[in-house]
This record gives C-alpha cells, structure tokens and sequence, in this order.
C-alpha cells in the first residue's frame, strides 16, 4: 500500500524546486508569492462562478483550468511561501484546527 504523503513532504518537494532563492531577493520573491496566491485565489473564484452559473458567459474562464485546479495552484504558492519563509505547515495547520475545534465545539 502507498504511503500518504504529509504537508511537509510536499514542501520539501517545492523546496527543491526553488533551491537558491531565498537569497538577496528574498523579500521580492516573497512579495511576488503573495500577489501569486491572491491572482490564484482571482482564478479559481472565477472558475467557480462559472462552473455554478452564476456568470456562465465568461468564456475564458470556461476554458481556463477548473476551480479544483486552480485550488491546487494555491495551495502550491501558500506552500512555496511557507518554504520561503521556514514557516512549518503542519504545525499550522493543527494550530488552526484546534481554534476551529474551540470555537465550534
């Protein structure tokens, strides 16, 4: 049977990916990721509308990636930035799950 792969798996996958870049340009790199993930956030909201016919005359976005792609592009460019940022996602992610779980008990 596969062995299921963690959050921090796949950071380190993109890790290797983008070797080299947390260098002088750190903070540029950091910036362009943000606006990244908000374009991604755009797109899939996009992809969503028309999906549900809310907008269902946009044609580009018909033709564009899904809105479950697109939601792949933006956990993508969130891991990236915790990469860049040494910032450990699962730990994260548990932190909120648990403020979740104390305001909806």
């Amino acid at each position: 049977m596969k062995e299921e792969k963690s959050i921090s798996d796949y950071q380190k996958e993109l890790a290797k990916i983008d070797k080299g870049r947390k260098g002088a340009r750190l903070q540029d790199y950091t910036s362009m990721l943000i606006l990244a993930i908000v374009e991604e956030v755009g797109e899939m909201a996009r992809a969503y509308l028309t999906k549900k016919g809310r907008k269902p005359r946009n044609k580009r976005a018909q033709t564009d990636e899904t809105y479950k792609q697109e939601l792949g592009d933006i956990i993508l460019a969130i891991m990236k930035l915790a990469n860049l940022r040494d910032i450990d996602l699962d730990k994260q992610i548990k932190y909120s799950l648990k403020k979740i779980k104390q305001r909806h008990p």
